[in-house]
């Protein structure tokens, strides 16, 4: 009787560790964005060496992504958003070419 009690709970203990992991890698691979950050970083620089025109659209990795040329006293941004899901990345980069 100790036995079978002692493998159920066991069991119990396993299926609740197998699903507390589960969780967390999911929660981590849903919420990395990292390879999304990378490939804009790679347009900044294409635009920064003329080898990219403004405004671009492209979609990336299920990522719809926009970029938008701002002009202000003399000062040029890049207006990037990132889009996938609910999930936007946005920022404003100082985009003087050299």
């Amino acid at each position: 009787m100790e036995t079978l009690v002692a493998t159920v709970l066991i069991v119990i203990i396993f299926m609740l560790t197998s699903m507390i992991l589960n969780n967390v890698f999911y929660n981590s691979v849903k919420n990395n964005t990292r390879d999304v950050e990378v490939y804009l970083k790679e347009l900044q620089y294409l635009y920064k060496n003329k080898k990219l025109a403004l405004p671009y659209h492209t979609y990336y990795n299920q990522w719809e992504i926009h970029i938008d040329l701002l002009k202000e006293n003399r000062m040029e941004y890049m207006e990037v958003e990132a889009t996938r899901d609910e999930k936007t990345i946005t920022s404003t980069i100082r985009a003087n070419r050299q």
